[in-house]
């Protein structure tokens, strides 16, 4: 019987740089560092483990076009890890590590299989005679905005045919760069086996027989990218197709919402607060958790002070130590749901003036001065839709709590 396992694995990040995260203590600091490193140690552990004849990386293996060396090296000596099980690797660049980057290249094993600019297929045999064909293409430059969907055509020749792409879906339930756009149907017209998608961080499946799947990053890196993290294992035979998660992220980001009905005071919060904290902790991850605090009309001024202040915050993170399963609360707010308002005509006056910061002008002209200051311009990353849109959530959070105050 023809058959074929393999992992699914995409969005590495390598070396992402945590710009946002320098502000932690510095060994936690490190660890955060080495996250995308240590999830790819568990990818390849993987891989050995269940004895895969190929690994598939369907883009942006790289946080940047810059690919640093270090990275490179990490991913070399991986890529000689299976070599020396004799497991192949297919992958792609995506729209982080672009061919149009500028690096000093290190060579990879002859195990290591990269697609070009143009789509093209690639042919794998396993030592029991099964054939695949693999079809990709690495983004020629940071921006495609082609359907490069178009110019997948499948090849008489394989027992199973396995297209990968790194890019958006279109109708999709996440919002981001419409990058190499395609439907669902898009690829089911393609009468492909299996899709190995990249690109999109939210572990995804969109299709079933054919599987249209995206595997989301191996490493959560912001309080966006919460619970696991990982790649999908693949058992493929001419009846059926099998898919099973595995877990690779080394720190999870959680958020968690728990009710403040029944706390009185400040000792009973410290106390729920650190119940809760030892609820998530892992066996050997760590967790950086958003605490969300719910159904706080009951309790005092004093008591809420201690959240907005950053008081209660800075208690438990000095109470934790740095160990493998540290928890690291990053943040506690109140929810913003349970923030009720006396004066009806100042909160008015402030809604209509947070409705016309979201028009991306409006916005724009509020925080320009920061970037255009000859001191504070240099400490300051370019910012996303996505952090614009939070900054005006956390804003509306912190005036909000003003008036209740």
């Amino acid at each position: 019987m023809r058959s074929v396992q393999f992992i699914h694995a995409a969005d590495l990040h390598l070396d992402s740089p945590f710009s946002g995260l320098k502000h932690l203590p510095k060994e936690l600091f490190k660890r955060v560092q080495e996250s995308t490193f240590n999830a790819f140690d568990r990818l390849i552990s993987h891989a050995l483990e269940n004895k895969i004849d190929f690994l598939l990386i369907s883009g942006d293996l790289f946080d940047g076009e810059d690919r640093s060396l270090k990275a490179q090296i990490k991913l070399q000596k991986q890529m000689v890890r299976l070599q020396d099980a004799g497991i192949e690797v297919f992958f792609l660049h995506g729209n982080h590590d672009h061919l149009s980057g500028s690096w000093t290249s290190i060579d990879m094993p002859n195990n290591v299989h990269i697609f070009s600019e143009q789509v093209e297929k690639k042919h794998f045999q396993t030592i029991n005679g099964t054939n695949v064909y693999l079809y990709g293409f690495s983004y020629g430059k940071r921006h495609v905005y082609e359907k490069k969907i178009n110019d997948y055509q499948k090849e008489e020749g394989a027992d199973f045919h396995i297209g990968m792409l790194h890019g958006y879906c279109t109708g999709g339930q996440t919002v981001h760069q419409p990058y190499a756009p395609f439907s669902v149907q898009d690829l089911l017209d393609k009468k492909m086996d299996y899709w190995a998608l990249g690109h999109i961080h939210q572990r995804q499946m969109l299709h079933e027989e054919p599987y249209i799947i995206y595997p989301g990053n191996i490493q959560g890196r912001n309080k966006k990218e919460t619970g696991t993290k990982g790649c999908t294992f693949v058992s493929m035979n001419e009846f059926e197709t099998n898919v099973q998660f595995l877990e690779t992220a080394d720190i999870i980001w959680e958020e968690l919402f728990y009710s403040a009905k029944e706390i009185e005071d400040f000792n009973q919060l410290y106390t729920t607060c650190r119940e809760k904290i030892e609820e998530v902790r892992k066996k050997n991850q760590g967790t950086f958790l958003s605490l969300q605090i719910q159904d706080t009309q009951g309790l005092s001024n004093d008591v809420l002070k201690k959240v907005e202040n950053g008081e209660l915050l800075e208690i438990l993170q000095d109470d934790e130590e740095m160990m493998d399963n540290f928890v690291w609360v990053h943040e506690i707010s109140i929810h913003e749901n349970d923030i009720t308002y006396e004066n009806d005509f100042l909160t008015q006056e402030i809604s209509t003036a947070l409705m016309e910061l979201k028009e991306e002008q409006a916005l724009v002209d509020a925080i320009s001065p920061l970037y255009s200051h000859v001191y504070g311009n240099r400490f300051l990353d370019s910012i996303s839709n996505e952090d614009k849109m939070d900054l005006l959530i956390e804003a509306e959070k912190m005036v909000y709590s003003k008036i209740k105050s």
